[in-house]
């Protein structure tokens, strides 16, 4: 176990009142701390009710509340050092005075606040928890849909790690058949063929293919799809918006221009958090009302090239006007060719309205026609598929470990089936393979990633 070189402390619930707040502390030997705030020894995970005393000069000698107090000897906790929780009333002026006699206590052993995630980074650091387990416990406190904490919660009892763990284990395999040849080269053995690694390193590149395919899945789940409304004025943008959300979000008038700014709502789709964008309506700078709205549709086109996909919405109604297909002309060729897009015609429900374009979706944001099918589109262009089993969450830099895991792979199956004898080469691509699996556990991890991974983190976490 790592020595963690001085011993922590912070408020570990959320800011604001509520009816418990809990102060955790850490550290190689937290008796001095524990005499002086609760005034006796803790029996070890047992929750002791007592009074959490004040200092002397400050409060003479009166108690500062009457809580729950936890002590974690280690090995046996989350960081695995000497854990003491805190549990008081949850209010925030109460809380921040017992952090204060917590530090105040605790100075002759070198107690600090800790940074953010830094509980968290002690568990990693002594081997409690992997890397990737480490980042599903931020991803549990920050899950947006019921499906994103499931399969965060799945990571964070390891089934991610083991699936990783499974991969380097197959890659060592492997490296260990290469590199004995290598060290025998005497032998003249046939490698590819009797050892069978030829055949081994084709299946290793198809798993890894498949935990890619889903890592992307659950990178989707955990951060979502930003997905920003886009149209002309008037054409129901933030109606739509209204439909989608359950809810009166945006003002809805017949007046150009209503919508100013833009209006975001995270909605969920099967578990996949969506965060839509209702944005101003775009029109030349020279038809604007006012400065304000030309302002708003600045943001408007900055919020459809920072975006994952833009639903372009069209009027029915209006599809035979020549000024208004022209209008959505000049919207076309301005939108980012880069930026995916659905083509969604607006106002099916009104009488006479004409047939949307091939390929385009109509519906009725009034009524709620044809929204489904939206949203099934939304998720097939998000390039979700639903899994017959519980997916685990993941995050970008599992998804481009695991990239640079297939390049190496492929690179090593095109030495493999060159038949070139540079059993070298592909004797590196398997160490650089399993090298990158190793990053997304934490096996291989430079100070710089910890860093920031953990700084993501909530304080007293």
């Amino acid at each position: 176990m790592r020595a963690a070189p001085e011993p922590i402390v912070a408020i570990a619930t959320a800011p604001g009142r509520g009816a418990v707040g809990i102060v955790r502390a850490s550290g190689r030997d937290l008796a001095p701390l524990i005499a002086a705030v609760c005034g006796r020894a803790l029996v070890p995970r047992q929750a002791t009710l007592l009074p959490f005393l004040g200092s002397d000069a400050g409060s003479d000698g009166q108690p500062l509340d009457r809580g729950l107090a936890i002590h974690f000897p280690a090995p046996h906790s989350y960081t695995g050092e000497d854990v003491l929780e805190l549990q008081a009333h949850g209010g925030p002026v109460l809380l921040q005075l017992l952090l204060a006699r917590c530090l105040q206590a605790g100075a002759g052993i070198g107690l600090r606040l800790a940074r953010p995630g830094e509980f968290t980074e002690r568990a990693f650091l002594n081997d409690k928890m992997d890397l990737a387990q480490a980042e599903a416990v931020a991803d549990l406190i920050d899950a947006s849909t019921e499906a994103a904490a499931r399969s965060a919660a799945r990571s964070l009892s390891g089934a991610f790690s083991l699936q990783v763990a499974q991969l380097a284990e197959r890659t060592v395999r492997l490296r260990m058949l290469v590199e004995a040849t290598l060290d025998f080269p005497e032998e003249e053995i046939d490698f590819l063929e009797k050892a069978g690694a030829r055949a081994q390193l084709d299946e290793l590149a198809d798993t890894v293919a498949t935990a890619l395919a889903r890592a992307r899945q659950g990178a989707l789940l955990r951060e979502g799809l930003r997905v920003v409304i886009a149209g002309q004025p008037n054409v129901g943008k933030s109606s739509l918006l209204n439909a989608l959300a359950g809810a009166e979000l945006a003002i809805v008038t017949p007046i150009a221009g209503t919508t100013r700014d833009r209006i975001s709502q995270t909605i969920q789709i099967e578990g996949v958090p969506l965060h839509v964008v209702d944005t101003a309506g775009l029109r030349h700078d020279e038809q604007a009302a006012d400065e304000v709205e030309r302002i708003g549709m600045a943001r408007s086109w900055q919020a459809i090239a920072d975006a994952d996909a833009v639903l372009f919405l069209h009027d029915l109604a209006r599809l035979g006007d020549a000024d208004y297909q022209a209008a959505d002309a000049a919207i076309a060729a301005r939108l980012p060719p880069g930026v995916p897009q659905l083509q969604v015609y607006n106002k099916a429900d009104l009488a006479g309205a004409a047939a949307p374009s091939a390929g385009g979706l109509a519906l009725s944001a009034r009524t709620g026609q044809g929204l489904d099918a939206l949203r099934q589109a939304l998720l097939q262009q998000a390039g979700w598929q639903a899994q017959p089993e519980g997916l685990l969450i993941a995050r970008t830099r599992h998804v481009q470990a695991l990239q640079r895991t297939q390049q190496h792979l492929q690179r090593a199956q095109a030495h493999a089936a060159a038949r070139d004898q540079a059993l070298d080469l592909l004797a590196e691509e398997l160490r650089l393979a399993h090298q990158t699996l190793g990053e997304i556990t934490g096996h291989f991890s430079s100070e710089d990633l910890l860093g920031e991974i953990f700084a993501g983190f909530c304080i007293g976490k």
